[in-house]
C-alpha cells in the first residue's frame, strides 16, 4: 500500500464517529487551555491522561494530540486581546498582535493567526507523512546498543537546550532516571528503592508525577502570584484578512511552517524557540523592520505558523523513533505505553490504525479549529473574565480525581501531592520539569536496552563503541554535554587576553 493509500486508511479511522468526537473534544479543550493563562498543554494532558485509560488507544492518542496543537491556537487569543500569552509559544504574538488590537485591527490579527496555523498544520502534516515512515524504516536496523545510545543523545540534547543552567537540567534528568528505577526489577523481580512501601512496588506512576509537577505546582504558583487581567475593550470585527494582509502574510506563513517543523523535530527544542526565530527572520527580511512591535501583521503570521508547525514536528521522533522531544510528547508516549503499544519504528507496522489515524486526525482537527476559533472568540473573552480562584480550585479538584481514579488508592493522591510540592519548589528554583518527565518515560526503556546490550556483549561496554551508529550517537552526546564547559573556557581565555 502506498503512502496515499495508507493516508486514505487513516482518514477511514479518524472519521469514525467516536474518533471524530474525541478529536473535537481534544481541540476544544486544547483551545480553552491555550486561552487560560498559566495552565498550559502539559498540565491539561496530565489531567486527562487517566481518562484515556478507559477508551481505545486510537481515540486516546487523537484526544491528547488534539489538546497539544489546540493549545497553540488558543494561546493567540489572549496574546492579541489581553497581552498575556495563554501558552508559552504565544509570547512573541503579544508584540504585534496586541498593538494591532489597540489599532482596531484585532479581527485581522486573530484571523491571520487562525488561517496561518491551519496552513502550517496542513503543510507539516504532509511533511510528517513522508518523513516519519522513512525514519522508522531506517530505525528498524537498530539493535539494543543503538537504541540506548539514541536515548542518551536525546536526553543530552534536552539538557543542552533547556532554559537556564545545564547543570540544573542534568540534575533533573538524573532524578527522572532514578524515579524510573523504583519498583520491582523487571528481570530479577527484586524490589528497588521501595523501602517496604507497598504503593511503590509497581513504581512511581507517570500520571501522579505529571499531575503533581504540572497541575498542582501551577495552581500553587499562580495562587501566590495572582494578577488581574485587563482585556482590551474593542469590538472584534473583520476576521477575514484583506488582500493586502494576505500579501504581507503568505511569505511569513510559509517560512514559519518549514522552520517550525524542522526545529520541532529536535529533542529538547521548546516550541517557544521557533516562534522567536521566525519573528527575528521576518524582521530581518522586512523592508520596514522598525515597524515590528507597533502592529505588523507579519509579526503575527510567522510566529503563529511556526508554533503550530513545531507541535506537528515534535511528533516525528516520538512516533518514528520512540523519542519524545518535550513534556507534551513524553506524555503522549506514556499514553501509548499504558495502552500496551510500542512507540517507535514498529508502531507503524504493528498498529497502523494508531499511526495513520493520528496523522489523519491532525488534518481533521486543524479544520475543526479553524471553524471553532473564529466564531467562539466572544466566548473565550468571557471565560477570561472568570476570577482565577474559581479556575484553580477546579483544576486542583481535577488533579485529585485524576490521580485517584487510576488505581483507586489514596496513596496515589499522596504521591501527586508530594510531586506537586516538588514541582512548585522546582519552579521557584528555576529547575525545569520537562527533562525530569522525559527521563522518567525513557528511563525504563533505556535500562532494558542497556541490559540487553550487556547480555549480548557478555558484560562488556566496548559493544557500544564498536558499532558505528551507537558510537557516533554517544560521542555526539558527550560533545554536546561538554560544549558549554569548552565554550566557557574559551571565553575566559579571551577575557584574560583582552585584560592583558
Amino acid at each position: 500500500m502506498d503512502v496515499f493509500g495508507q493516508l486514505y486508511f487513516g482518514f477511514s479511522v479518524a472519521l469514525q464517529p467516536m474518533n471524530l468526537l474525541y478529536c473535537f473534544a481534544g481541540v476544544l479543550v486544547g483551545t480553552l487551555i491555550g486561552v487560560l493563562p498559566g495552565v498550559g498543554p502539559a498540565a491539561a494532558l496530565s489531567l486527562l491522561l487517566p481518562i484515556t485509560l478507559y477508551v481505545p488507544p486510537v481515540s486516546a492518542i487523537i484526544l491528547l494530540a488534539g489538546i497539544t496543537y489546540g493549545a497553540m491556537y488558543g494561546g493567540s487569543t489572549t496574546s492579541i486581546l489581553v497581552n498575556i500569552p495563554g501558552e508559552a509559544a504565544s509570547v512573541v504574538t503579544c508584540l504585534d498582535g496586541y498593538q494591532m488590537a489597540r489599532q482596531g485591527r484585532a479581527g485581522p490579527a486573530l484571523g491571520i493567526a487562525a488561517f496561518g496555523s491551519f496552513i502550517a498544520g496542513t503543510i507539516t502534516i504532509f511533511m510528517l507523512i513522508f518523513l516519519a515512515p522513512t525514519l522508522a524504516s531506517w530505525a528498524l536496523k537498530f539493535g539494543p546498543p543503538e537504541y540506548f545510545a539514541l536515548m542518551v543523545l536525546g536526553l543530552s540534547i534536552m539538557v543542552y537546550l533547556a532554559r537556564g543552567s545545564v547543570i540544573n537540567a542534568l540534575i533533573m534528568v538524573c532524578f527522572g532516571l532514578f524515579l524510573g528505577t523504583i519498583g520491582l526489577d523487571t528481570m530479577t523481580g527484586v524490589p528497588r528503592f521501595v523501602y517496604k512501601i507497598t504503593a511503590l512496588m509497581d513504581g512511581v506512576g507517570l500520571i501522579q508525577v505529571v499531575i503533581g509537577l504540572f497541575g498542582v505546582s501551577e495552581v500553587l504558583l499562580n495562587v501566590e502570584t495572582a494578577f488581574k487581567q485587563e482585556i482590551f475593550e474593542t469590538k472584534v470585527k473583520g476576521l477575514l484578512p484583506n488582500r493586502e494582509d494576505w500579501k504581507r502574510s503568505i511569505g511569513p506563513i510559509g517560512r514559519g511552517s518549514i522552520l517550525g517543523f524542522f526545529l520541532g523535530i529536535i529533542p529538547g527544542m521548546s516550541v517557544v524557540i521557533p516562534t522567536f526565530v521566525s519573528y527575528v527572520i521576518e524582521k530581518k527580511l522586512s523592508k520596514n523592520p522598525e515597524g515590528f512591535g507597533t502592529g505588523m501583521i507579519e509579526g503575527v503570521a510567522g510566529p503563529e505558523s511556526a508554533n503550530n508547525a513545531a507541535s506537528t514536528g515534535t511528533l516525528v521522533p516520538m512516533l518514528s523513533l520512540g523519542i519524545p522531544t518535550g513534556a507534551s510528547t513524553a506524555l503522549l508516549l506514556g499514553a501509548l505505553m499504558m495502552h500496551g503499544l510500542r512507540p517507535g519504528p514498529l508502531l507503524i507496522q504493528e498498529s497502523p490504525d494508531v499511526f495513520w489515524g493520528l496523522v489523519a486526525s491532525l488534518y481533521v482537527g486543524n479544520a475543526m479549529l479553524l471553524v471553532l476559533n473564529l466564531p467562539l472568540i466572544g466566548l473565550w473573552v468571557k471565560i477570561l473574565k472568570i476570577p482565577y480562584h474559581f479556575l484553580f480550585s477546579l483544576i486542583l479538584l481535577l488533579c485529585i480525581i485524576g490521580s485517584y481514579i487510576t488505581n483507586n488508592t489514596a496513596a496515589d493522591v499522596i504521591i501527586m501531592a508530594v510531586f506537586g510540592l516538588i514541582g512548585y519548589l522546582m519552579k521557584k528554583l528555576n529547575y525545569e520539569a520537562a527533562p525530569l518527565v522525559l527521563a522518567l518515560v525513557l528511563g525504563p526503556i533505556m535500562e532494558a536496552a542497556l541490559r540487553r546490550s550487556l547480555v549480548i556483549s557478555e558484560g562488556g561496554f566496548g559493544l557500544f563503541f564498536t558499532r558505528p551508529i551507537s558510537a557516533s550517537f554517544l560521542i555526539t552526546a558527550l560533545l554536546i554535554l561538554l560544549s558549554p564547559l569548552l565554550l566557557k573556557k574559551k571565553r575566559l581565555r579571551e577575557e584574560l587576553r583582552a585584560g592583558d
